[in-house]
């Protein structure tokens, strides 16, 4: 499967030296290894970022029929291995190759996508790279650590025609498709007001116990496979603590992401979004009040309560799981992460767990063939794939998560500046406030840029 790339290998690492100019460590003589093309019929992925939730979704794209897996790229030179090791096990044969440099990874012109599972400073980054490289791209959730830099990939997947596909997977999902149906054809009456949450920093549970303490700040020694260098990029230099490049040290120091405001805020805003038919929007107005720990390393909000208004008089409240266990419960069983849509002749609410509405005949509701018929997508991956060889857009494209990701950002820095953020979306800028504005951005670490 091969898409039209004017930007031959040589072209795009001399294109990108400035914008990357850390040293390659794999040299170019390891891409001539023998054939590596798949099946002229299959889609060819390249994966960045394979620990955690990277190791999962590379289980995920490998078992689709019409993949092949064909190249690795980590941090952690462990991690490439055994992602290397785990697909060609799975081929049967010596078909993936694995890179210490995602530039290197890039720079194949077999490969016609890649899937972003990177920490979350490196996600626009990447994902931008990728794009001028000629590759579609798969970028998990949050997409970037400064609405300035969601922008810019916002542009660079419209300029170059790429197809983008957000981690935001319950879009694939019946229950929450169907959620938003409801609420989009008027069967709770007037959408009034939608309620999401979300895991915080301490929630209860694993979540609680995982990350108590805050994180060490004692300096070690960076481990012997670990590219520490290559791990910050584009984030601030900061000493290496046993806590720091886990999946806790990445989600929650502020330099690395917005926490899980943003990580996690992303599933229930991506699905609010949906229900209220504002894609293409976010809120005109955010106020939020929220904690951020004093000790230790971990510096993203760990709980929040953030209030918001859309233009069309439609409120969103989102909130941690300790500030909304006890108002989600005074309505349906509780469960650590959701949306429910309140309209005028009821509610109807969906998590992963289940699909609860206010009287049990909504659920049964069958759509007439004039009402709104959401995007059906029914395995994420799957539908990412199907675009890449159609060319038509995915279930969650980069302006869905373009004003998703909005909604965190402006709750973070409310939050963090103690006043209300008025968002005017047409501008797409905030409305007079100096300081806020400034907040929309993050430098970057030289030499990385955009």
């Amino acid at each position: 499967m091969k898409r039209q790339n004017d930007l031959t290998r040589r072209d795009f690492l001399t294109r990108t030296a400035g914008a990357f100019a850390a040293p390659l460590i794999l040299p170019a003589s390891a891409l001539g290894g023998g054939a590596r093309l798949a099946p002229s019929e299959r889609v060819t992925l390249g994966h960045i970022g394979v620990g955690g939730r990277g190791a999962a979704l590379l289980h995920e794209f490998m078992n689709l029929p019409t993949t092949q897996c064909v190249a690795m790229s980590d941090c952690f030179t462990s991690r490439t291995a055994e992602a290397v090791r785990v697909v060609n096990e799975r081929y049967g044969s010596e078909v993936c190759e694995g890179y210490a440099d995602f530039r290197e990874l890039l720079a194949r012109e077999d490969i016609d996508a890649v899937v972003i599972a990177t920490p979350d400073h490196w996600h626009v980054p990447i994902a931008m790279a990728a794009i001028r490289a000629g590759k579609d791209v798969y970028v998990e959730k949050p997409l970037g650590l400064a609405v300035s830099w969601n922008r810019a990939l916002r542009a660079a997947v419209q300029r170059y025609g790429a197809i983008f596909q957000y981690g935001t997977q319950q879009r694939s999902s019946r229950n929450f498709r169907f959620a938003c149906e409801l609420t989009r054809n008027g069967y709770l009456g007037t959408l009034e007001r939608i309620e999401a949450w979300c895991p915080g920093l301490a929630a209860e549970g694993w979540y609680e116990d995982t990350s108590r303490g805050g994180g060490s700040t004692e300096e070690i020694p960076v481990p012997e496979d670990l590219d520490y260098e290559m791990w910050l990029g584009p984030a601030v230099h900061s000493p290496y603590t046993k806590d720091r490049c886990t999946c806790w040290g990445a989600y929650h120091v502020y330099d690395n992401a917005l926490g899980f405001i943003a990580g996690w805020g992303a599933h229930p805003l991506d699905i609010a979004q949906w229900g209220n038919d504002t894609d293409d929007s976010a809120p005109v107005f955010v106020e939020g009040k929220g904690t951020i720990p004093e000790q230790g390393i971990f510096d993203t909000i760990a709980e929040w309560d953030v209030h918001c208004r859309y233009a069309n008089g439609v409120k969103l409240r989102l909130m941690n799981t300790r500030t909304a266990k006890p108002v989600v419960s005074e309505y349906r069983t509780f469960e650590g992460h959701g949306t429910t849509f309140f309209g005028s002749k009821g509610w109807v609410s969906v998590d992963r767990g289940g699909i609860y509405a206010s009287d049990e005949k909504l659920l049964q509701t069958k759509l007439s063939p004039t009402d709104t018929h959401l995007y059906e997508s029914n395995h994420h991956a799957g539908n990412f794939i199907d675009c890449i060889r159609s060319r038509r857009p995915t279930v969650c494209t980069v302006e869905a998560a373009f004003q998703s990701d909005l909604i965190s950002h402006l709750g973070d820095i409310s939050i963090r500046t103690g006043r209300p953020m008025r968002w005017d979306p047409a501008k797409e800028e905030l409305e007079d406030d100096e300081l806020a504005s400034r907040l929309l951005n993050r430098p970057m670490r030289s030499p990385w840029r955009l």
